[in-house]
């Protein structure tokens, strides 16, 4: 058995291994690095995996730490928001127009992208063995964990039959839903008792050579953007489909559903027959471009794609993160986002144990309690999924709240790097708005047993709350100076904004639902308060935050260029470029350019 060592070794070569690889050889460059994966590239270039969308966390570090925007500019596909459309009557689904719409209105100002993730994963396969990963193409036999800093090991056999050992002082499981450590240290909760109720299967198709004017049919031209292009979501009871390109040149869609087990057994769609069959009967203008278009590439299906784990960064230095770790649903593209998250803090483990840091175990038990948090917190927003989709109305609303969270607090903390910050990781968990969230998923379940109609609220528009406020817009702005350094963003003044905007987005579902009669429902003024109040709260720790960053700049980087060009002299001179240049004749008061004095 051959035998060699390395600084950390990665089990998986699919996107969240190839991340893990290129961050760590971008962050410290010279660490030594294994990638293990068993298929071969062109098995990797076809494969077809969930999660080929992205949403802004994602989109920002794909840019900004991995310095893959001119890739993804000129090899992938552009995310134009989401779309949402729910059937105006669930036996005629013929084209878009028969269905009440909610369309992103212009570009995003954080981009983000549709991904085919086997080229995706083979291209960065390739740039990461181009910066130094070893690539190690071998299937994984087993992992021997030590206690503490001693290395760990992963034992494999290569495709031509030769044992290796590979011993790590770091192991990251990106393998998937083989569940490497999942299985070695029972710590995966696949049960829906462990996940908030959700029990959800999955199927898809992926075809080429779609004929887009099936999609296109009536569409007005009222919106800035290409609507192809955005994630599309449809609706009915019990299921949600999305509606994703990911190729330009073949032309290629994937279509597929989420659905939920106590509305749509998994026997009912556990096959391509089954799966166009409930297409034909529930939304026909998705059937048309599956049947219409000129290629199939394959279709799956998945009776348990969700599941969470009891850990993800341990103290004997093994990682799991990804659909290693966890998976909930596809509903707001959120999987690639978690792994942003994961990654970033993984490499700030490593980075600060390598460094020998006196707190480095503090961040390690920090960052595995935030991502932790953060892996609930995603299966939570799915609690009560099945009895709200098909409701254009409650879904309608639901949407609106739940974008209120991600961007004012999910985002900024991203761009901010709090979640690198174990002082706000404690603050946060302290503090998790999930029961707030249970109260309005709870009073959402009321409004629909009563059968009431709330209208349809946009998620897009800036004229149904206060302030002309929209649930994308920002806070503070952020998104203007990407580069802040390390807890300069003050995230407070956002969350505090979160919470505010929050509590009149409740009181406005009160009156639409109960009209004055809201004013006599204890819990209709009781969540409005405590909101406010929390609101209120934060804002005086926003403002205690600006007084320990009085007298700092904003962004050390932008600061730094400023200073440097005070101390400069730019004026503009012309700098001499040939040795001499040929004497100009003057020209003669009449003459043309072609010499031609009669013309004149």
């Amino acid at each position: 058995m051959s035998s060699q060592h390395y600084d950390v070794v990665i089990m998986g070569a699919g996107i969240g291994g190839n991340w893990a690889a290129r961050h760590l050889m971008l962050k410290m460059p010279g660490i030594r690095v294994a990638l293990v994966e068993p298929k071969s590239d062109e098995a990797i270039a076809k494969i077809g995996k969930i999660g080929e969308s992205s949403v802004e966390i994602a989109g920002i570090f794909m840019v900004k730490e991995l310095g893959l925007g001119e890739y993804l500019t000129e090899k992938q596909l552009p995310k134009n928001g989401l779309n949402f459309h729910w059937p105006k009557d669930s036996a005629k689904t013929d084209s878009i127009d028969d269905y009440w719409s909610v369309w992103a209105l212009r570009q995003p100002v954080v981009h983000a992208w549709q991904m085919h993730r086997g080229k995706l994963e083979t291209d960065l396969l390739r740039m990461n063995t181009d910066m130094g990963v070893a690539r190690v193409q071998a299937r994984v036999k087993g992992i021997e964990i030590t206690d503490g800093d001693a290395p760990n090991a992963v034992v494999a056999k290569s495709h031509d039959g030769e044992e290796l050992r590979l011993t790590c002082d770091h192991l990251i499981d990106t393998a998937g839903r083989s569940f490497i450590t999942g299985r070695k240290f029972d710590n995966i909760l696949p049960d829906p008792a462990d996940k908030f109720g959700l029990n959800n299967g999955t199927a898809w198709v992926r075809v080429t050579g779609v004929d887009r004017d099936v999609f296109r049919e009536a569409m007005p031209m009222d919106t800035a953007t290409a609507r192809y292009y955005g994630t599309n979501h449809w609706f009915g009871e019990g299921h949600w489909l999305w509606m994703i390109p990911i190729d330009r040149e073949e032309m290629s869609l994937s279509i597929g559903v989420m659905h939920h087990h106590d509305v749509i057994p998994g026997k009912h769609l556990n096959s391509r027959e089954k799966f166009l069959a409930f297409l034909e009967k529930n939304h026909t203008v998705l059937h048309k471009l599956i049947t219409t278009a000129e290629g199939e590439l394959d279709f799956m299906y998945w009776g348990k794609p969700s599941h969470r784990c009891k850990q993800m960064f341990n103290a004997d230095n093994w990682y799991a993160l990804g659909d290693a770790a966890y998976f909930a649903d596809a509903f707001y593209s959120m999987g690639t986002s978690t792994i942003a998250l994961a990654v970033e803090s993984v490499t700030e483990i490593i980075r600060a144990k390598r460094a020998g840091e006196a707190d480095a175990e503090e961040k390690r038990a920090a960052f595995n309690d935030y991502n932790v948090w953060f892996s609930q917190t995603n299966m939570h927003m799915y609690r009560h999924h099945a009895r709200h989709l098909g409701n254009a109305s409650i879904m309608s609303w639901r949407i609106f709240f739940e974008y209120i969270w991600w961007f004012g607090t999910l985002v900024p903390t991203f761009i901010g790097k709090w979640h690198l910050q174990p002082r706000y990781i404690a603050e946060t968990l302290d503090n998790c708005p999930r029961h707030f969230h249970v109260e309005v998923y709870e009073e959402l379940n009321e409004i629909q047993d009563e059968g009431l109609n709330l209208g349809l609220m946009d998620c897009y528009r800036a004229d149904q709350l206060p302030v002309e406020y929209h649930p994308t817009q920002d806070h503070l702005p952020y998104l203007e100076n990407t580069t802040y350094g390390a807890r300069e963003l003050n995230i407070y003044t956002a969350v505090a904004a979160t919470h505010w905007y929050a509590a009149w987005w409740w009181i406005k579902l009160q009156k639409r639902a109960w009209g004055f009669g809201a004013l006599l429902r204890k819990k209709a003024w009781s969540l409005a308060l405590r909101l406010f109040l929390q609101a209120f709260l934060i804002k005086m720790r926003a403002a205690w935050h600006e007084l320990e960053l009085l007298g700092r700049p904003h962004s050390d980087a932008h600061q730094e260029v400023a200073d440097a060009f005070e101390r400069s002299n730019p004026l503009p001179k012309l700098q001499p470029w040939m040795d001499s240049l040929p004497e100009r004749k003057p020209r003669r008061r009449g003459a043309t350019a072609g010499g031609d004095e009669s013309a004149a």
